[in-house]
């Protein structure tokens, strides 16, 4: 099969699958190796966002959600709901520049699978996240919040965000492999669309003239989107759905491409 085929994108992962469940589950363990609590912060951590950002927005600016958001624990699953389709995205992106050049032993090795580590990448977020939405589920049944039977859509939404990212990744570890100014770059360039995304607000509540700005992040029609399912019980629009994956496929095999047509001069500059 040729190198740069689309087909590629996908067959990256099935043909080294169990090369990336091992790398995935050591991400995993070392990121917690040596502390105390170990996994637990795969929970605590997301719990202490979620706390100040529901501080900060529903009590200091009195953000308001929703005439049916009556208190502040629905307030923070629908502010979590945002939160956690955004760090897939956000903590897989910034951790791509830095992908091939932390992992120089791998480039040394000419038979190695690099375009698995950003597979790597966006299984271990995959992994975080589906933690979070464990911890979303159990806030919201404490909160006497009823989620929808639509709920369970959300891998389906959360399809067209993996290949996103996936292109976006693989684009971003190539180019920290020559431009190492890049992470910096990256990372301001999330913490921006942090706040030009409806996470903390619907996009309903700006003013539509400064609705394109927000139509500009990438990641506004699958939070709203994802919320639509997750909360509100409503199916998204099929149709731009899935144009919206197409678009996110064509970003994928776009970042691949890239990747496959850059990859051999890592060598020479590692």
């Amino acid at each position: 099969m040729n190198a740069y085929s689309p087909l590629n994108v996908v067959t990256s992962l099935s043909a080294n699958a169990g090369l990336v469940y091992q790398l995935v589950k050591r991400d995993i363990e070392m990121r917690y190796k040596g502390s105390l609590l170990g996994l637990l912060w795969v929970f605590i951590q997301p719990l202490m966002m979620l706390s100040v950002y529901t501080f900060v927005f529903s009590v200091v600016f009195e953000a308001k959600w929703h005439t049916d958001v009556s208190n502040r624990g629905e307030f923070a699953i629908i502010l979590f709901a945002g939160l956690i389709i955004f760090s897939i995205f956000s903590e897989c992106v910034n951790r791509s520049p830095m992908l091939i050049t932390g992992q120089v032993s791998y480039v040394k090795r000419v038979v190695f699978p690099l375009e698995t580590l950003s597979w790597v990448a966006l299984c271990s977020c995959l992994f975080h996240a589906a933690m979070s939405l464990i911890i979303l589920v159990v806030a919201a049944l404490f909160s006497g919040m009823t989620l929808p039977l639509t709920f369970f859509m959300l891998p389906i939404i959360l399809l067209p965000l993996a290949f996103l990212t996936l292109g976006i990744s693989w684009f971003l570890a190539s180019l920290g492999v020559y431009v190492r100014d890049v992470q910096h770059i990256v990372s301001v360039l999330t913490t921006i669309l942090l706040f030009l995304s409806p996470i903390f607000y619907p996009l309903s509540s700006v003013p539509e003239k400064f609705h394109f700005i927000l139509k500009l992040s990438p990641l506004t029609y699958l939070i709203e989107t994802g919320r639509q399912v997750m909360i509100e019980g409503r199916l998204p629009d099929w149709t731009v759905f899935l144009q919206y994956c197409a678009v996110c496929l064509l970003v994928a095999w776009l970042g691949f491409f890239w990747f496959q047509k850059t990859r051999k001069g890592f060598s020479d500059v590692l």
